[in-house]
């Protein structure tokens, strides 16, 4: 029960081959991570400026049949 197969051996072979094969993998995969959170953070900066610019706007004038129904 406490010994490894072939078939562990292999799987583990296969996973390190994966992770650690090629030019630098795990590198590439760090900075895909950073570039996606970095495009987060700067989507959330955008969508705090619209709601800004929405409440610069000046509200629209009253008619005078609206301020003599008030």
């Amino acid at each position: 029960m406490g010994s490894l197969s072939i078939w562990h051996v292999i799987i583990a072979v296969v996973v390190l081959a994966l992770l650690f094969g090629g030019r630098g993998r795990i590198s590439g995969i760090m900075g895909d991570t950073a570039k996606g959170i970095r495009a987060f953070r700067d989507g959330l900066k955008g969508e705090e400026e619209t709601p800004q610019s929405a409440d610069a706007k000046p509200l629209p004038k009253e008619s005078e049949k609206d301020k003599a129904r008030s």
